[in-house]
């Protein structure tokens, strides 16, 4: 990347190579402003296009990233250049530096309006470790997992940004040690709070009803990726899904982050993912271009790193999941969101969920306080962090998502 007039660490992970998009309040500024995070700052995006230096007045001023994201792949690489000749041309920068705002004197608020959302299941480890941990001595996977990324339709409306609090939810659960048909379920909070490390992505150009997202159309659709910590409700979760999919037990809560890192950022993390290698895939799955990213979580509970999982380990990409979720005529919306599921590697310290830490609650997980842990507790916090590799050695930050837990309600 060529070398800019800002004041940026080397290793800033929001380096000119990143320029992720946000929306943040700021108490000296009117509403929601749309900015890109560089460093320490942001660059408040209106107020740029005011002063002509930057297309689309129109978008900007919206408080969300929805109008500019429906905009389409051109626009997103146009102002994506625009942006960083700005940062670049010392001639700007008077212009430009007046638009700057620090970090820590902004609020980050929810970046998109979150249309629809879709999570998928897409980590052959973490379907396999819960496979066995809920269905022993039978085949831990499905006799369809390989053939179709498999997903669930969940609530857009309860989809909040990083930082927000989340509240133990409550409902019908079976008492503990108990197994279906032994015991009436009874109501009541959940005992098994779980969180889900996964990535999301976030759809910016629209489709047509009626007509599917070929798999190398992915990034003429997709804007751009955040993290995502899918909260659920084990319990709860286990006692409804027989025999349909998640409902209550993930529909309280979906956190993102702040953050929207665009597609475009990530050309450097590309990499090819096992089911192109598997072999027998059906056509409209088939990936020519390779659209694994090589990114790798972390997960702290607390003050422990709990977790380092591996995106890259992932056997369904982004492409392939879009194509899937479209393939029978579904539309996509610009502001819809689906995440990878939870995202676990083939060791211990690289599973993305307490059920997979905890062995569903049979081997209690050592923090560096002393305290253990099965699921989470009143009070417990969960921050999920990531990053990618850039071009020419630069690091790409996603930011975090991070939740703390409330008690249920009385």
């Amino acid at each position: 990347m060529p070398p800019t007039w800002l004041d940026l660490d080397d290793d800033s992970p929001f380096s000119l190579a990143n320029l992720p998009y946000g929306v943040v309040l700021c108490d000296r500024l009117p509403g929601r402003r749309v900015v890109v995070r560089v460093g320490q700052q942001v660059l408040d995006l209106g107020r740029l296009a005011e002063r002509g230096l930057l297309p689309g007045d129109e978008w900007w001023t919206t408080g969300s990233l929805n109008a500019f994201m429906a905009s389409g792949a051109a626009r997103w690489r146009e102002v994506r250049s625009r942006l960083t000749d700005l940062l670049v041309d010392t001639a700007r920068m008077d212009d430009v530096s007046t638009a700057l705002l620090p970090l820590d004197e902004t609020t980050p608020v929810l970046p998109f309006e979150v249309a629809d959302y879709v999570d998928f299941y897409a980590s052959e480890h973490h379907a396999s470790n819960v496979g066995r941990l809920m269905r022993p001595g039978q085949e831990p996977l499905l006799p369809n997992w390989r053939h179709l990324p498999i997903g669930y339709h969940g609530r857009s409306g309860t989809v909040v940004v990083s930082g927000t609090d989340v509240r133990r939810p409550c409902g019908q659960r079976l008492p503990v040690g108990a197994r279906a048909g032994e015991a009436r379920p009874e109501f009541g909070p959940t005992q098994r709070l779980d969180f889900e490390a996964e990535v999301g992505w976030v759809v910016g150009t629209p489709s047509t009803q009626g007509e599917a997202v070929p798999i190398e159309a992915f990034a003429d659709h997709v804007f751009g990726v955040c993290l995502v910590n899918d909260w659920s409700a084990r319990d709860i979760q286990s006692w409804e899904y027989q025999p349909l999919g998640p409902f209550l037990g993930k529909s309280f809560a979906t956190s993102v982050s702040a953050w929207v890192v665009p597609l475009e950022a990530l050309q450097a993390a590309r990499c090819a993912v096992p089911s192109t290698t598997d072999g027998g895939l059906l056509p409209y799955l088939g990936e020519p271009q390779p659209w694994g990213v090589d990114m790798t979580l972390e997960v702290r509970l607390n003050d422990t790193t709990v977790s380092r999982p591996p995106y890259s380990r992932m056997h369904w990409s982004p492409a392939q999941m879009l194509a899937h979720l479209t393939v029978n005529g579904a539309s996509v919306r610009s502001g819809d969101l689906y995440a990878s599921g939870t995202v676990s590697g083939p060791a211990r310290g690289e599973y993305g969920s307490l059920i997979e830490l905890s062995d569903n609650a049979a081997t209690p997980l050592g923090l560096d306080d002393g305290s253990t842990r099965t699921f989470l507790e009143d009070g417990d916090e969960v921050t999920i962090t990531a990053t990618a590799p850039g071009p020419e050695g630069a690091r790409i930050g996603l930011g975090e998502v991070s939740g703390r837990i409330l008690p249920a309600r009385s």
